[in-house]
C-alpha cells in the first residue's frame, strides 16, 4: 500500500511551490490533477508518472467526486507515491475533507502539503495586505454563491475592519455588487479582482462596489478582494467612517468585569 499525498499547487507560478511539493512531484508515481493546476506546475511531474486530469471544464465534472475518491484508493495499492494535486491550498474549497475522509475509511496513508492559496495570491499579485492595523483586523474567506445558497453567508460577520476574499465570484459582477449592497456594504468600498494571479496571463483591476457592474469582465480563474485594504491609499480611507460610525463609537471600549 502507497501513501496519497494531497498536494497544493498554488495559484500558478511553480517558483510558489513549497520545496515539498516539487520534491514530491518529481517522484510521483501517479497523479491526479485539477484544472485549475498550471501547465508550468504540470511540467515539473515525474516524466514516467501516470498524470490524470479530474478537475473540471467549464462547470462540467470530467468524473465525480466519488468516482476520484475510488481512483485515489486504487492508485495507492499499486504505487508508492500518489498526489493528488489541487490549486491553491487543498484545504480551501479543494474537497479535502471529502478525500480524506474516503482515505481514511479504506485504511489509505496519506499526508497533507500546503500551498498558497489564491487569496494570499491574490493579495500578494495586488500589491496589499489583507490585513492592516490602520484598516482590517479580520479576513473572511467566502465562495460566491448564486441563487438561494447566497442566503447562507453570515453578513453579520462582516464589519467595517473585514477584508472579504470572494473565490469564483464569476462573469457577473453586477449580481456580486447587489449581494454585497444587501449585506450592507458602502458603494464606495474599495475591491480589487485578480485574475490569473502569479502566472503571465494576470490581470488586475481597482475598482469599488459601485463601479463593479460596469466593469469588463476578467477570464477566470478570478478572485475579488473588498473592503477598506484593496486601495492604494488604505490610510486615506482608514480615517473615513462607514456606516455611519462616530469616533466616540470606534474608540475602544472600557473593560467592564
Amino acid at each position: 500500500m502507497g501513501k496519497v499525498y494531497l498536494v497544493g499547487a498554488g495559484p500558478g507560478d511553480p517558483e510558489l511551490l513549497t520545496v515539498k511539493a516539487m520534491r514530491l512531484l518529481a517522484r510521483a508515481d501517479a497523479v491526479f490533477h485539477d484544472s485549475l493546476v498550471s501547465r508550468e506546475v504540470l511540467r515539473l511531474i515525474a516524466p514516467n508518472a501516470q498524470v490524470i486530469d479530474v478537475g473540471k471544464r467549464c462547470g462540467q465534472k470530467l468524473l465525480t467526486q466519488e468516482e476520484i475518491h475510488s481512483l485515489l484508493v486504487s492508485a495507492a495499492r499499486t504505487h508508492e507515491v500518489v498526489i493528488r494535486l489541487k490549486g491553491g491550498d487543498p484545504l480551501v474549497f479543494g474537497r479535502a475533507g471529502e478525500e480524506i475522509e474516503a482515505l481514511r475509511d479504506a485504511g489509505v496513508d496519506f499526508e497533507v502539503v500546503p500551498g498558497i492559496t489564491a487569496a494570499l495570491g491574490a493579495a500578494a499579485a495586488a500589491g496589499i495586505s489583507l490585513t492592516d492595523r490602520r484598516a482590517a483586523s479580520q479576513i473572511v474567506i467566502s465562495t460566491f454563491s448564486r441563487g438561494t445558497e447566497g442566503a447562507g453567508m453570515d453578513w453579520g460577520a462582516i464589519g467595517s475592519t473585514t477584508t472579504l476574499a470572494l473565490y469564483m465570484p464569476g462573469p457577473d459582477y453586477a449580481e456580486v455588487a447587489q449581494r454585497l449592497r444587501e449585506g450592507g456594504l458602502p458603494d464606495d468600498l474599495p475591491c480589487v479582482i485578480v485574475s490569473n494571479a502569479s502566472s503571465a496571463a494576470q490581470q488586475i483591476r481597482w475598482s469599488c462596489i459601485a463601479r463593479l457592474a460596469g466593469e469588463e469582465k476578467l477570464p477566470a480563474p478570478a478572485l475579488m478582494i473588498v473592503g477598506r485594504v484593496a486601495s492604494r491609499k488604505v490610510q486615506e480611507i482608514s480615517k473615513a467612517f462607514w456606516r455611519g460610525e462616530s469616533r466616540d463609537e470606534r474608540a475602544p471600549r472600557p473593560i467592564v468585569s
